[in-house]
């Protein structure tokens, strides 16, 4: 655990006790980490993290990248056990759970169409799926990240 935690010290510049703090293990987390989202955005992105995986996994399509946030779900533990619920039952909650995030996403893409920067949910997907760095993205990419995670903030109803 010390070579992860000098690690982060030497790459983010930190504290030995802010490099025990998890979330500099993800560029989401970092973002939180940094005050550039608020928690609540940051739980909105775990929770579509979460959301994503299980769609993935339900539909069959490939596991996102190992480093990613709904990869660390996986080898971590936190997701994968069995579902209580007949199979039928959770695949179709899944699937409409994320049919309504991704309506969300979409909804924010047409808002932000004329908006400087990229959209939203290539900016959720690179952040939250590919957990891409963001430390050389301009503001308005930020900004339409946030407005991106604040419409996901009220599909899981987190404020």
């Amino acid at each position: 655990m010390s070579t992860v935690l000098d690690a982060r010290k030497r790459h983010f510049g930190v504290s030995g006790k802010e490099a025990r703090d998890e979330r500099l293990g993800t560029a989401l987390g970092r973002l939180a980490f940094k005050g550039l989202i608020s928690d609540v955005q940051y739980q909105a992105g775990v929770a579509f993290a979460d959301l994503y995986l299980r769609h993935n996994v339900t539909v069959g399509l490939p596991m996102p990248s190992p480093s990613s946030v709904t990869g660390l779900l996986i080898n971590e533990g936190i997701f994968g056990a069995s579902p209580s619920e007949p199979v039928l039952e959770v695949i179709e909650k899944v699937k409409r759970r994320y049919a309504d995030a991704t309506a969300v996403l979409d909804e924010c893409d047409r808002e932000q169409r004329l908006s400087p920067g990229r959209r939203p949910t290539f900016l959720v997907y690179r952040v939250i799926c590919a957990d891409e760095d963001v430390q050389h993205w301009d503001t308005e990419d930020i900004g339409n990240l946030r407005v991106a995670l604040n419409a996901l903030v009220r599909v899981f109803r987190l404020g």
